[in-house]
């Protein structure tokens, strides 16, 4: 047995329950007489939804398919060697399932090894060797066509990333090696770092031959067939692959400052994967790639055995798996059908709402507000956002007028929703103006419509309170851009009914949003966790600390943006709302900021200025801060907020707010773009010892968003 079968065998047993790659060896005569060639491809079943990975015995597969063609070609049976997936899917890389279970540094450490030495064996093929990425390509499914000399790729390819770094690891079987050797440090950069810690963003095949990572491009319906006449072609002579010289002088260097730039920007050094990243890459500036293997292993190993990684999977998982299927949602057989929605109010809000059911559901969507302009200003919206779906190549000429027939204004609600199935309000937050709302649209709606309410903080029992049926009445949060967060989070008042509910919940998967099912609590999840958070920072800014160093003090969190450019995306009117509602409930915990207040009456739209292209404390609202003499340190001001957030996440889950802390992590890794390698909150602050500092225990089990015990 091969050194490399003996590794990945020992590495099998940490693998139970792997879905297994298999690698199918089949034999093709290519056209214009260029001879015999070996066709592996990557499959794991009939079911071609199923992503295609990488685990030990996966591998294993892949490397008893090499020892085969490897004798073939010695033998000059066969002229070349191709890989490419089942249809659609080429393959995804690691087994992460299996990954996250690993306890040792040495079994992580065989993982990376694994990966190297079967995927090495590729690029010492005595012929030459082809990738066809006809589907879906990540990770360790981009680096094993990495090793092939030449690849082709689909332009029907809909996903396309290295995103490791995103999850908490470095690309580590090569990626970060051969990446920036093939196509130059700068859009290596740009794939494994950039694009990573952009929300995982994915290249389309254009895209990925565009940046040199293909030579050829060709059209899904017939792509192998191309792909293997241009294979032909290029082992006759008749095709000449060329590529760019790579600049390895100062270009390499600035693009790995580039880098460290972008790292810094969005988590601040807070997580390791994206600095390990670079690291390698600025090593591979010569040329040694067996160097770069090593130091791919290594940190893969360091990386897997930290607390990013088991955050990342966790958060990947919460997404990927309780985001579909969510806790407390009701029999989906209860829901009823919507074939028309209301929405009730036309501004800014209303529009997004009426434009997504619009497009989701394209079912009739019927405005209405309190004068003709606004209804007017409310249609036109949706109209002009349609017409840059048709500008974009989005949609066609015959679905932009189909959507646009379908959407319609009156200020008569008797008139608009008579016939409507599900209506939602987003007006004023003010309990008594939405209780009026409703209690107009139970007049004329008919008995079995969904009353639903985009309220952010106001009781949803309370606004049904005054209805003849209460039971139809349910919280329907979303989140501001309503087109990008993904998060809905679906309230449930005291006397809301299972199939209220059961059609709130499939209304929310037609709108591709991930659902989670809250108490009617002050606030629900993600203000109330956020208004916490926030209002620590302007306490201590209230007592004293000066605003740089409170701002400075949650950086290493490593959030999407600083907590006061999060309250000028907000609003501060709208901050300052919630927290006077939080006040009401909870006085105890939740201040209202006298600072804020001004800032909001002074009719300021945030705390910073932005005429030196970054954010500077605005000199109008620094004479408004009203502060006093306790002047506290970052480390210690960092303590003050997490200890509060804690305080409150026990709280909340006492309370029943949701089931579990992966509802908080979910709610705010999707409604608040709280990045993955924190996992939400939870793993964090388990990680850190304030959740047992606070409450006296961890919100996690062992083994959750951690090592195994």
């Amino acid at each position: 047995m091969s050194t490399t079968a003996e590794l990945l065998k020992g590495a099998a047993e940490l693998f139970p329950d792997e879905v297994v790659t298999s690698a199918h060896v089949r034999h093709l005569d290519l056209p214009f007489g260029a001879g015999r060639f070996a066709l592996i491809t990557l499959d794991n079943g009939f079911d071609h939804t199923k992503p295609t990975t990488f685990g030990p015995q996966s591998l294993a597969n892949l490397d008893k398919a090499i020892d085969q063609v490897e004798a073939e070609a010695a033998a000059g049976d066969i002229v070349g060697v191709g890989i490419t997936g089942k249809p659609f899917i080429f393959a995804v890389g690691a087994d992460l399932k299996g990954v996250e279970l690993l306890k040792e540094h040495k079994d992580a450490l065989a993982i990376g090894k694994g990966g190297h030495e079967v995927f090495k064996r590729l690029a010492a093929l005595a012929v030459p060797t082809f990738a066809y990425y006809n589907g879906a390509a990540m990770g360790g499914g981009v680096e094993v066509g990495l090793h092939c000399k030449y690849r082709t790729v689909s332009k029907a390819l809909p996903a396309f990333s290295l995103p490791e770094v995103f999850l908490g690891l470095v690309p580590g079987w090569g990626g970060c090696t051969i990446l920036p050797n093939l196509i130059g440090a700068d859009k290596a950069v740009q794939v494994i770092i950039e694009n990573s810690l952009n929300q995982n963003k994915q290249l389309k095949g254009q895209q990925v031959f565009d940046l040199g990572i293909a030579d050829a491009i060709f059209e899904g319906a017939d792509f192998l067939e191309q792909s293997l006449i241009w294979t032909a072609q290029v082992l006759k002579g008749d095709v000449e692959v060329e590529r760019p010289v790579i600049d390895r002088g100062e270009a390499w260097d600035q693009a790995v400052a580039k880098g460290r730039f972008i790292a810094d920007g969005k988590v601040h050094g807070a997580a390791p994967a994206a600095y390990r990243a670079l690291d390698i890459i600025a090593a591979a500036k010569n040329g040694d790639l067996q160097q770069g293997y090593d130091a791919e292993d290594k940190a893969l190993a360091d990386l897997i055995m930290g607390g990013e990684l088991r955050s990342g999977i966790y958060a990947f998982n919460l997404v990927q798996k309780r985001g579909k299927r969510p806790a407390g949602a009701p029999d989906k057989n209860l829901a009823r059908p919507v074939t028309k929605v209301g929405v009730v109010g036309a501004g800014l809000m209303a529009s997004q709402l009426a434009l997504l059911f619009l497009r989701r559901l394209e079912v009739p969507v019927v405005l209405t507000d309190i004068d003709q302009e606004r209804v007017d200003k409310g249609v036109g919206y949706v109209h002009a956002e349609i017409d840059k779906l048709l500008g974009k190549g989005r949609i066609n000429q015959d679905k932009a007028n189909r959507l646009k027939a379908l959407v319609t204004g009156v200020l008569d609600k008797a008139e608009g929703f008579a016939d409507a199935d599900f209506i939602i309000e987003a007006v004023f937050e003010e309990i008594g103006v939405k209780q009026q709302v409703f209690a107009e649209v139970e007049a004329v709606a008919p008995a079995h419509a969904i009353f639903a309410t985009n309220t952010s903080s106001l009781s949803v029992s309370e606004m049904a309170s005054k209805l003849k049926n209460p039971e139809r009445v349910v919280g329907f949060h979303f989140f501001n851009p309503v087109a990008v967060l993904p998060l809905l989070e679906i309230v449930r008042g005291e006397k809301t009914d299972d199939a209220s509910l059961a059609t709130a919940f499939a209304v929310a998967k037609k709108l591709k949003k991930t659902a989670v099912l809250t108490k009617d609590a002050p606030a629900f999840v993600v203000n109330r966790i956020l208004t916490r958070f926030m209002g620590e920072i302007q306490n201590v800014i209230d007592e004293g600390t000066p605003v740089e160093v409170a701002e400075k003090a949650v950086e290493p969190l490593g959030l999407p943006m600083s907590p006061l450019v999060l309250l000028e995306l907000v609003g501060p009117a709208i901050g300052l709302h919630v927290s006077e509602t939080l006040n009401r409930a909870f006085p105890d915990r939740f201040t209202v900021s006298p600072n804020l207040a001004a800032v909001v009456k002074a009719g300021k739209r945030g705390f910073y200025v932005y005429d030196s292209g970054k954010p500077e404390l605005d000199p109008e609202v620094a004479a408004l801060l009203k502060q006093g003499d306790v002047v506290l340190t970052e480390e210690q001001v960092r303590d003050r907020v997490l200890d509060a957030v804690a305080q409150e996440i026990g709280l909340m889950l006492d309370e029943g707010v949701v089931a579990e802390a992966q509802d908080i992590d979910l709610c705010l890794i999707t409604g608040a773009g709280w990045p993955f390698h924190l996992g939400g909150i939870t793993p964090y602050l388990d990680r850190e010892g304030v959740s047992e500092r606070v409450n006296g225990k961890k919100f996690l089990a062992p083994g959750v968003a951690s090592v195994p015990a």
